[in-house]
C-alpha cells in the first residue's frame, strides 16, 4: 500500500486511470488523446526579448470520432483527492464546449455534467456509446442531419507555413461545430463573433466542409453556398486561399456577367451582384431559393443597415441560411448586427486569442506634437501657401488634415517614425493610417525623403495604397501582403487597409489618423495580431500620433496592451528615452453611422469634414466648398515633452494655460497644505490615495516628471515647487541624505535585512516612488536576493519588513 501511495500523477494513470478508460470502459487508444494540448500560451515580454507561457494541456480528452471530444479527464496522484482536479477539468471542459468534465486519483471519479449541473461520484467511466447518447441529448442534436454533419471529419487538405496540415483550433472547432448545429436544426440567421486574426474564413470553409460531407439541406445535391463581401480582396482570398483548394472547380466568381448555375460555391461582391444592364440587378438571375446558405463576410458592413441598398440582397435571399462573420459587430442606430443576425452562437475575442497565444500581443508608442497639445491660431490676415485667407480660430487634432494642414506636423512625424524604425527594424513592415488619400500622399514623400538610403536600395521601401492608386495600388498591396517580400516596407493608407487584409508579418501599426469608431478601432488592431512564427513575428507595436489609444479603455475593447509607453524627446524633438505609463481614462466614443460605397478594393469617403474646434461654421463650409483644404508651412513642429491644458476663458476664446500653472491650481483646489502634502505622500497607503485624488482632479502623475523636464525629481517634490517653490531635490539627493543622517536606523538591522533596505533606497533613487511598497519583493533587483516570502524572513516576518519600508519612506519623506 505504502508503494501505491507514493505513486506519481504518470503512474497512477498508467497503473489505473488508463485501465478504467480502456479495458472497463471500452475507450480505444485512438480515442484517448493524452496531454491534449488546447492552446499555445501567452505570449510575455521579458527583459531581453519574449517567452511564452506554458500551454494549457488537458490529461485525457475522449473522442467519440476523430476532432470530436466529448469528455475531459484530469488524473491527480493516488495519495491527492480526486476533487482538487475538478475545476481544472471544468475549465478545459468549458473551453472545448464539452459537457462531461471527469477528475480522478486512481480510487474515486467524479463526474461533472454540465447539461444536468450536477456532481456526482462515479463507479466507472461511461462507454464510448453511453457517452455519445448523453452528448447527443446535451447538445440537441436530434434528427440525423445533425448527428452526421457533426461527425462529418474536417477538411484536412490546407498546410501550415511548416507543410503541417492545417486543423482546425480547439475554437474554431467550437465555432464550427455550434454554426453546424444551428444551421442543420433550421435556424436561417445565425451569427459568429471572432476577432481579426483568428480564422473566421478558416472556420467558414470548414462548416461548409460538413454540410459539404451531409448534402445539407437536400440529400440530393450538394449544398449551394453564396461568399458575400464588399471589396475583392474579401472575396479573392477566402475563394484562393482556402474553398477553391478544399473545393476545386465548384468554386466561381461571379462577375455580373454569366451566372454559371452548374456551380456550387460563390463568390460575389455587393456591387457586381447590385449591376446589371435595363435596371435589373445581377443577383435577380438567381431563383430566390438557389442558394442554400449565404455567408455575408465582414456583415458590421455593407449590408448591415437596415436601409442598405445592399441589404436587398440579403432580403432577395431571404429563403436561405444566412452566417454572418465579424470581428465587431455594431449596435448603433439603424445599424444593428444582432437585430438582424440575432446574438452570436460563438464569441472568440482579441484578449481570448492574446490568453491564448494563438494572437500577437501589442505594445503602444504614445507620441504628442506640440500643435496637437496646444492648438495652433493664425496670425492676424495670415494665408496659406496658396494665399487663401485662414480664418481666425484655434485649430486641433480634429481639423487637422480636414480643414487645414500643417506640413512640418507630416515631415514630423516622418522624420520621428524613421527614428523608431532605425532603433528597431528598418524592415519591420509598417502600415500607416492617415486621415485621408492627400494626407497620406503627403506622408509617403515625406517619408521617402526621410528614408533616402533605403529608397535608392529598395525604389518600393514606402508606398502609398489608397482607392485613388488604382491597380498599381494592387499589385502593390499583394506584393506587401507577402511574407518573402522585401519590399514595399512601410504601406501609406488611409483606411483601405483597415479590415479584411491578411498580413500576418505587419510589425508596426501608426495611427495618424483620429478615430471615433471602435469597430473601426479594433479593425486597425488587428491588422498587426497575426503570428507568424516562421520570421519570428510574434509581437507588433502601435505608434499613436492621435492619441486613438485613448479606445483601450472603451469597455468594449476587451485585448489589454503588452505594454504602453512615451518616449521622452529633447529639444530637438529626438528620442532621448522610454518610459511605461498606465493608459489614461477618456471619454467612451461611441460608433457613428457610416455610409461609404465601396468600389473594386474598397472606398470610403475620406475626406470627410470633422466635427472640430472651429466656431464659425459658415467659414468652415466655404473652405470645404472649395474641395481643398488650408496648407500652412512654417510652423514649429516637434514632439513635446511639456503639456500644455486648454481650460475656458472669457466664454468665447479658449487659452491655453501651463502645466505648472494648472497643477498649482489642482493641488490648491484639493485645499492641501506642504506638511499635510508630504505627511500623505510619507506612507505606502496614503500615498496611493493622495495619488487617486490628484489623478481624479486631473493631474497627470506619471507625466509630471518628464512634462516638467525633471525626471530625476520626485513627484512629491515637483507638486510642492510647482505649488510653493520650494527647492526642487532629486530622488539621488534624498537617498543619499537619508544615509548620512539615519545610518543608526539602517545600522539597527542584520547585514541580510540592511542589504534589502538599501537595495530599495537605490531602486527608489532610480525609479521613484513606485517602489516603496511590498511591490518592490518581484523587481528584477531584488530577484536574486530570493523570493518575497524569503525576504520577508530576513525581518522576521512580512509585518515586520512592511514596518521597515514605511520607517525607510518617512525618512525619505521628512524634509523638503
Amino acid at each position: 500500500m505504502a508503494d501505491v501511495f507514493n505513486l506519481d500523477e504518470d503512474e497512477t494513470c498508467r497503473r489505473f486511470v488508463l485501465p478504467a478508460l480502456k479495458e472497463a470502459s471500452g475507450w480505444p487508444d485512438e480515442r484517448i488523446k493524452r496531454e491534449f494540448q488546447i492552446n499555445d500560451g501567452r505570449i510575455r515580454a521579458t527583459t531581453r526579448l519574449f517567452r511564452r507561457d506554458k500551454p494549457l494541456r488537458a490529461d485525457y480528452v475522449l473522442e467519440y470520432v476523430g476532432d470530436l471530444p466529448v469528455a475531459v479527464v484530469e488524473a491527480k496522484r493516488w495519495r491527492k483527492d480526486a476533487a482538487d482536479g475538478l475545476e481544472q477539468a471544468k475549465r478545459y471542459a468549458k473551453l472545448l464546449d464539452v459537457p462531461f468534465a471527469y477528475s480522478t486519483n486512481g480510487q474515486k471519479i467524479i463526474e461533472f455534467d454540465f447539461a444536468a449541473g450536477t456532481e456526482t461520484i462515479i463507479a466507472g467511466f461511461p462507454t464510448p456509446e453511453q457517452l455519445w447518447q448523453r452528448y447527443r441529448a446535451a447538445k440537441g442534436l436530434s434528427s440525423e442531419v445533425q448527428v452526421a454533419a457533426t461527425i462529418a471529419p474536417f477538411d484536412q487538405t490546407l498546410r501550415n507555413w511548416d507543410n503541417t496540415a492545417k486543423r482546425p483550433r480547439y475554437y474554431q472547432q467550437v465555432a464550427i461545430n455550434r454554426a453546424v448545429r444551428s444551421l442543420t436544426r433550421g435556424d436561417r440567421r445565425v451569427l459568429l463573433v471572432m476577432a481579426t486574426g483568428t480564422g473566421k474564413t478558416m472556420v467558414a470553409a470548414q462548416i461548409v466542409t460538413k454540410l459539404w460531407a451531409t448534402r445539407w439541406p437536400d440529400a440530393s445535391r450538394r449544398p449551394r453556398v453564396l461568399y458575400l463581401a464588399d471589396r475583392n480582396i474579401l472575396v479573392d482570398q477566402p475563394k484562393d486561399d482556402y474553398f477553391a483548394p478544399m473545393f476545386g472547380d465548384a468554386v466561381h466568381k461571379l462577375s455580373g456577367a454569366d451566372p454559371k448555375t452548374g456551380r456550387n460555391i460563390y463568390f460575389g461582391l455587393y456591387q457586381s451582384l447590385d449591376s446589371g444592364e435595363g435596371g435589373e440587378q445581377f443577383y435577380r438571375q438567381f431563383a430566390p431559393d438557389f442558394f442554400d446558405l449565404v455567408v455575408v463576410d465582414e456583415c458590421h458592413r455593407g449590408s448591415s443597415r437596415d436601409d442598405s441598398q445592399w441589404r436587398q440582397i440579403l432580403q432577395y435571399f431571404a429563403p436561405a441560411a444566412q452566417l454572418g462573420l465579424t470581428a465587431t459587430p455594431v449596435e448603433e442606430g439603424n445599424i444593428d448586427t444582432y437585430a438582424y443576425f440575432g446574438n452570436p452562437v460563438y464569441v472568440y475575442s482579441l484578449a481570448n486569442g492574446i490568453e491564448d497565444g494563438f494572437l500577437a500581443p501589442y505594445r503602444v508608442r504614445k507620441v504628442r506634437f506640440n500643435v496637437d497639445l496646444t492648438g495652433w491660431r493664425p496670425d492676424d490676415g495670415q494665408t496659406d501657401i496658396y494665399g487663401n485667407e485662414i480664418p481666425d480660430n484655434l485649430y486641433g487634432p480634429k481639423e487637422y488634415e480636414k480643414v487645414l494642414a500643417i506640413l512640418e506636423r507630416t515631415e514630423e512625424a516622418a522624420r520621428y517614425l524613421t527614428e523608431c524604425l532605425q532603433q528597431t527594424d528598418r524592415m519591420g513592415k509598417t502600415i500607416i493610417f492617415c486621415e485621408n488619400n492627400d494626407h497620406a500622399g503627403r506622408m509617403r514623400a515625406a517619408l521617402t525623403n526621410a528614408n533616402k538610403e533605403m529608397v535608392r536600395r529598395y525604389p518600393n521601401y514606402v508606398c502609398r495604397i489608397t482607392s485613388s492608386d488604382g491597380q498599381h495600388g494592387r499589385v502593390l498591396l499583394d506584393d506587401f501582403r507577402q511574407a518573402d517580400t522585401e519590399e514595399p516596407v512601410i504601406a501609406v493608407t488611409s483606411r483601405l487597409l483597415s479590415t479584411g487584409v491578411d498580413i500576418p508579418t505587419v510589425r508596426n501599426i501608426v495611427l495618424f489618423r483620429r478615430i471615433g469608431s471602435m469597430p473601426e478601432f479594433k479593425q486597425i488592431v488587428g491588422r498587426g495580431t497575426r503570428l507568424y512564427p516562421a520570421a519570428d513575428k510574434l509581437t507588433f507595436d502601435i505608434i499613436d500620433f492621435v492619441d486613438a489609444t485613448r479606445l483601450f479603455n472603451d469597455p468594449t475593447f476587451d485585448g489589454p496592451a503588452l505594454r504602453v509607453v512615451r518616449d521622452e524627446a529633447d529639444e530637438t524633438g529626438h528620442i532621448v528615452d522610454t518610459t511605461p505609463e498606465d493608459v489614461p481614462d477618456e471619454e467612451i466614443v461611441a460608433e457613428p453611422p457610416s455610409d461609404y460605397e465601396p468600389q473594386d478594393f474598397g472606398t470610403f469617403d475620406e475626406d470627410a469634414p470633422g466635427d472640430g474646434q472651429i466656431t464659425d461654421q459658415d467659414e468652415i463650409d466655404r473652405i470645404q466648398a472649395r474641395s481643398h483644404r488650408l496648407y500652412v508651412n512654417g510652423v514649429d513642429v516637434f514632439v513635446d515633452g511639456s503639456a500644455h491644458y486648454i481650460s475656458a476663458g472669457d466664454g468665447r476664446r479658449l487659452r491655453l494655460v501651463e502645466l505648472r500653472q494648472y497643477v498649482r491650481d489642482r493641488v490648491i483646489e484639493m485645499k492641501l497644505e506642504p506638511d499635510e502634502l508630504r505627511a500623505q505622500w510619507a506612507q505606502a497607503k496614503s500615498r496611493r490615495v493622495l495619488r487617486d485624488r490628484l489623478t481624479r482632479h486631473g493631474v497627470e502623475l506619471d507625466e509630471l516628471a518628464e512634462r516638467l523636464g525633471q525626471p530625476a525629481s520626485d513627484t512629491l517634490d515637483l507638486l510642492l515647487h510647482v505649488t510653493w517653490q520650494t527647492p526642487l531635490v532629486t530622488r539621488q539627493e534624498r537617498a543619499h541624505r537619508l544615509e548620512r543622517e539615519h545610518r543608526e536606523f539602517l545600522e539597527s538591522f542584520a547585514p541580510e535585512a540592511r542589504e534589502i533596505l538599501m537595495t530599495i533606497l537605490y531602486q527608489y533613487a532610480v525609479h521613484g516612488e513606485d517602489g516603496l511598497d511590498l511591490t518592490v519583493l518581484r523587481a528584477p533587483a531584488l530577484a536574486h536576493l530570493g523570493t518575497p516570502t524569503e525576504l520577508a524572513g530576513r525581518f522576521g516576518g512580512a509585518q515586520n519588513l512592511r514596518t521597515a519600508i514605511d520607517q525607510l519612506s518617512e525618512m525619505i519623506y521628512e524634509s523638503a
